[in-house]
């Protein structure tokens, strides 16, 4: 049994806030270099050209990439063998709070949905999504999520019979309807099957993944190119003026499901697709 410190927790997620926030991942950095060369808009060249220059002088500067710092995402993967010193859920709490807080980034969340929308001043709650694997290592996995790609997830109850045409008409479906509001080139994320919550929650988890990575299953991995070239011949583009990259990446996540379903949830995020991670 490998013990770890809540108090160690903490200060990882604060820096990975603040890591995420300050700082394009290198795969999505490195896809923009690539973006840059294949695009036709000239337009769509010079977005490219202000989105790598932006995240040269946030790295540089130590300066947030975007100004909604968005909620925050957590997957943790936490090793059976593996024992907490104190509370796991508070620590991961606390971390957000601090980076936040350290980090001079944008406190977005509000405490109730509905009616006083008070803001909890600190960016919290974190929301956190737990999964036991083997092992003595605690990973986590964060992302902040803006609402200006959050607000253009959809979520869509199909039946077998709408089969391959039916996702692929829900993923334009939601690419179109964010148009230029979440700041394009996007990575989409498409979950597949599971039940309600699961497809939702497996879009999400497409929507962290690198986007050097493609689905460990070749089917999957060729439908995320065929979709990828759907979006991209859309012609919505960088910044949603024109062009031929409308998406860095699209990737699939898939479950089982019941022979009478095929849930379908698309989710968006922006250019800056932010994400950190750290195993302890």
């Amino acid at each position: 049994m490998r013990e770890i410190q809540a108090e160690h927790i903490a200060e990882a997620v604060k820096n990975l806030c603040i890591q995420a926030c300050y700082h394009l991942p290198d795969d999505v950095y490195k896809a923009f270099v690539r973006l840059k060369e294949t695009e036709k808009s000239p337009s769509g060249k010079l977005i490219f050209e202000d989105l790598i220059k932006n995240a040269d002088i946030a790295r540089q500067g130590e300066f947030p990439l975007c100004q909604d710092t968005g909620m925050t995402v957590l997957f943790v993967e936490i090793g059976q063998d593996v024992h907490i010193n104190g509370s796991l859920e508070e620590a991961l709490h606390e971390g957000v709070r601090r980076g936040y807080t350290e980090g001079y980034l944008r406190k977005s969340v509000v405490a109730e949905p509905l009616f006083e929308r008070i803001n909890t001043k600190d960016n919290t709650p974190a929301f956190i999504h737990y999964k036991i694997t083997q092992g003595d290592r605690l990973t986590i996995r964060m992302a902040p999520k803006g609402a200006g790609s959050e607000n253009k997830s959809m979520l869509k109850m199909l039946v077998p019979a709408d089969g391959m045409e039916g996702v692929k008409k829900t993923v334009l479906e939601a690419v179109k309807l964010a148009g230029p509001n979440s700041c394009p080139p996007m990575v989409v994320g498409v979950g597949l099957g599971g039940t309600m919550e699961i497809a939702a929650l497996n879009a999400k988890k497409a929507c962290m993944r690198d986007v050097d990575s493609q689905n460990s299953d070749e089917r999957y991995a060729k439908l995320e190119q065929e979709l990828l070239e759907l979006v991209n011949k859309t012609g919505i583009g960088p910044q949603g003026l024109g062009g031929s990259n409308t998406a860095v990446k699209v990737h699939v996540e898939w479950s089982p499901t019941h022979i009478a379903c095929l849930p379908v949830a698309v989710n968006i995020n922006c250019h800056a697709a932010r994400h950190a991670e750290i195993t302890l």
